[in-house]
């Protein structure tokens, strides 16, 4: 039976309101994105137990509805920050015991050795905070969040601080953190380089309300939702298997649901996982599979699944690939396709964007 975390909050300042109702899954990353001002932090807050105004229910467990308030010192939350907040005048690994210290016996899950080895944090124990890195200082704030043995994490914009080569270094131990530690995480940013990075589930917020939460391989895709994710990473998000290495013509193959793709050679081993990204200007449609020889090494057979409003000279139209796939055409070529929603069409895929490397989009 699967498990969800079931909040709705209605929250009313004098020049902003929230009113969301989300049900998330207790697993994976879920990244809470939008524009400043939009309810990503009050949103936190109403998780946390800042905010008296709603409900909770995490796994089954009530936290907050009309009967019920867990205090925040009473949830089992760990919580990072843009600031690591660490303690400057205990070491490394006091800061990190802190939170252990202060948890119940019985309810401490996780120990100090096997947060120090998921964080790599062994060099760094007897080391004072003011001669740490800022990637180095977050690891050891989410450290010292997973040592109170947290049913949920709770991080906010963690990142926005760190120049984008410790991005590179601290966003593989977040992933690492989910998938080692079975942790939910929600993770709020407006930088939709980490929303490619990271995100299982994406919830868009504008204006205090949900303007879509789900899949985001279906998020993403949404011919719907131009505007709110920017049409400089309007596309598709895929996950892939290495397949194996051409390293004479330096192509990496990949498995995407039957289907191959190749991309540039990449230094994962065959049998992992790889996350791509598929811009939709990047997508040509084709009626037929191209005849002789071309230079596009990546067809897709799809189908039409839905066509979207006109944007000027040109027109989103969304695929099904067995993931949503999207292409932008020109409104001419869509009168000359004739497209229709069930047609059968390739997708030709002019250029593929491992998502790993777009830290600095």
């Amino acid at each position: 039976m699967t498990a969800f975390i079931k909040a709705s909050f209605k929250v009313n300042y004098s020049d902003f309101n929230l009113d969301v109702d989300l049900q998330l899954p207790v697993s994976g990353i879920t990244v809470v994105f939008g524009p400043s001002g939009s309810g990503k932090t009050t949103l936190l807050r109403c998780l946390a137990g800042f905010e008296k105004s709603g409900s909770l229910e995490i796994a089954g467990e009530v936290w907050h509805d009309k009967n019920k308030f867990v205090p925040t010192n009473e949830r089992a939350i760990g919580m990072v920050f843009q600031e690591s907040r660490l303690f400057p005048h205990l070491k490394v690994r006091e800061n990190l015991l802190y939170g252990y210290k202060r948890t119940l016996m019985n309810l401490r899950k996780l120990h100090l050795d096997e947060v120090v080895r998921v964080l790599a944090l062994e060099n760094l124990l007897e080391r004072g905070i003011e001669k740490l890195s800022g990637g180095e200082k977050q690891r050891v704030a989410l450290g010292r969040a997973l040592l109170t043995s947290p049913k949920l994490l709770l991080m906010d914009e963690p990142l926005a601080a760190l120049d984008a080569q410790r991005k590179v270094e601290i966003i593989p131990f977040i992933r690492k953190i989910e998938q080692e530690l079975s942790i939910p995480i929600i993770y709020v940013t407006h930088s939709m380089s980490e929303v490619l990075q990271l995100v299982d589930t994406m919830v868009i917020l504008k204006e205090g309300n949900v303007v879509k939460c789900g899949p985001v391989e279906k998020v993403f895709s949404d011919i719907q939702l131009r505007d709110a994710i920017g049409d400089e990473h309007s596309g598709a998000i895929l996950d892939t298997n290495v397949l194996d290495h051409d390293k004479e013509f330096g192509i990496t193959r990949l498995d995407f649901m039957g289907q191959e793709l190749s991309v540039p050679l990449q230094n994962i081993t065959p049998g992992e996982g790889l996350r791509v990204h598929i811009h939709s200007k990047d997508v040509s449609l084709a009626t037929q599979p191209p005849e002789g020889l071309t230079s596009v090494l990546n067809i897709l057979k799809t189908k039409v699944k839905k066509i979207g409003n006109n944007i000027g000279y040109s027109v989103d139209i969304e695929l099904d690939a067995g993931r949503p796939l999207l292409a932008t055409i020109t409104r001419k070529s869509l009168s000359n396709l004739n497209l229709q929603p069930g047609q059968p069409i390739y997708a030709l895929i002019k250029a593929i964007r491992m998502v790993r490397e777009n830290v600095n989009l």
